[in-house]
């Protein structure tokens, strides 16, 4: 199997005491990386849930209770983003706009971007204040200034959870404070921070600012991985006392992106530390493959009573596989159609398949198809491929 164990964040309050910088993030920035894993192979870990995901391959590296529901705390708020990204997109809103801070959103406790109340805020400074600083506050005052209310944001927060295949989260605030009518799964946080960066490029550098100054406050963005593990740019940290410390990460290096969450762990030194363990081994232990480009013939299948004896047998996508560096020399590839194909033949036919196997890796079976057009022979030509056939057993 091509999976590996997850963590789980109990989640208790989105709320994580503020983080002052710059002296914090400079302390952060000097710790030196945590040492890689000592052996190759598999990898355990303390997180009560986890999930590694290939981005381009969406190949699961590691799966623990990834299914399971838990108190997501903070990084529910990259939903509430989500909605917000989406109404921007749509023309709904700019983010120039100012919108009013209420009494509710400005006693509200846990993170906070210290919103004044009775203040005007551009959507702009809102999104850092939400994403970098984990304000609750600022979350309320978006959710509030872009919906009518609260209440009317969660909703469109479930909307679009259930749109994009959300099928474990159900939200009941915009800000992960605790709620027993408030989950996610890891598995959900994976696909949320895919579709964060696939839907919305021009808002996705928001998670990767290390610092933002609001009201005269300078806050350091809480994921501990953009300062200690190289290629991280983003996404969003998470705590409370029922969750634990929990983290949905973004590393990029080279061709490759992997998503992990990682939740339920016992302190900030754990979850910084584990993430960037669990980060180190999926990149050192995982490789993507190009097999084919989409076109590209994989092979050649024989053609009963056709113009040619051959048609190429082609993908319509570009193959990728993910496996263990270790299962590289040990991977067969296999092409199966029902022989001979029997003419005429209309190129872009669906007439077979092929099937990736290699240890340790769940095998993968992809379509193929006629990469050309081949005409039937006329009459005179069929009779004397039959009577060729009955005579010699050459069907060509």
């Amino acid at each position: 199997m091509l999976v590996a164990v997850l963590l789980a964040v109990p989640a208790v309050v989105a709320a994580e005491k503020p983080r002052h910088r710059p002296a914090q993030a400079k302390r952060q920035a000097a710790r030196p990386a945590p040492a890689p894993a000592p052996a190759t192979g598999p990898i355990a870990t303390d997180a009560k849930h986890a999930i590694i995901v290939e981005a381009e391959t969406n190949t699961v590296l590691f799966d623990k209770l990834a299914e399971e529901r838990m108190p997501p705390a903070s990084m529910s708020k990259m939903m509430t983003a989500y909605v917000v990204f989406s109404l921007l997109k749509e023309g709904r809103a700019k983010l120039t706009d100012e919108l009013p801070v209420s009494q509710e959103a400005w006693k509200l406790g846990g993170s906070k971007m210290f919103v004044p109340v009775g203040g005007r805020i551009k959507i702009d400074d809102l999104i850092r204040g939400m994403i970098v600083q984990s304000g609750n506050d600022s979350c309320v005052v978006l959710a509030e200034g872009l919906a009518g209310s609260q209440d009317a944001f969660v909703d469109m927060m479930n909307a679009k959870a259930k749109e994009i295949g959300l099928t474990n989260s159900h939200f009941a605030n915009v800000d992960g404070l605790p709620n027993p009518d408030h989950w996610m799964s890891a598995r959900d946080l994976a696909i949320l921070a895919l579709r964060t960066m696939q839907d919305f490029p021009e808002y996705y550098h928001y998670y990767s600012e290390k610092d933002f100054s609001f009201n005269g406050i300078d806050q350091g963005n809480r994921n501990p991985l953009l300062y200690t593990t190289p290629g991280t740019d983003g996404l969003k940290t998470g705590h409370t006392e029922e969750s634990g410390y929990s983290l949905t990460a973004s590393v990029a290096r080279g061709d490759r992106r992997i998503i992990l969450v990682e939740a339920g762990l016992p302190s900030m030194k754990a979850r910084g530390q584990e993430g960037a363990r669990l980060a180190e081994w999926a990149f050192r232990e995982f490789n993507n493959y190009k097999l084919f480009s989409a076109g590209d013939k994989v092979d050649d299948a024989e053609v009963w009573l056709g113009e040619a004896p051959k048609v190429p047998l082609v993908v319509k996508h570009d193959v990728v596989v993910t496996m263990p560096r270790r299962s590289r020399k040990d991977m067969k590839v296999t092409v199966s159609y029902t022989k001979p194909i029997e003419a005429p033949v209309r190129e872009g036919q669906q007439v077979g398949k092929v099937a990736i196997a290699a240890p340790d890796v769940t095998s993968i079976e992809l379509p193929l198809y006629t990469g050309g057009s081949v005409a039937r022979i006329g009459t005179l030509g069929r009779m004397a491929t039959v009577a060729a056939y009955l005579i010699w057993g050459n069907r060509h």
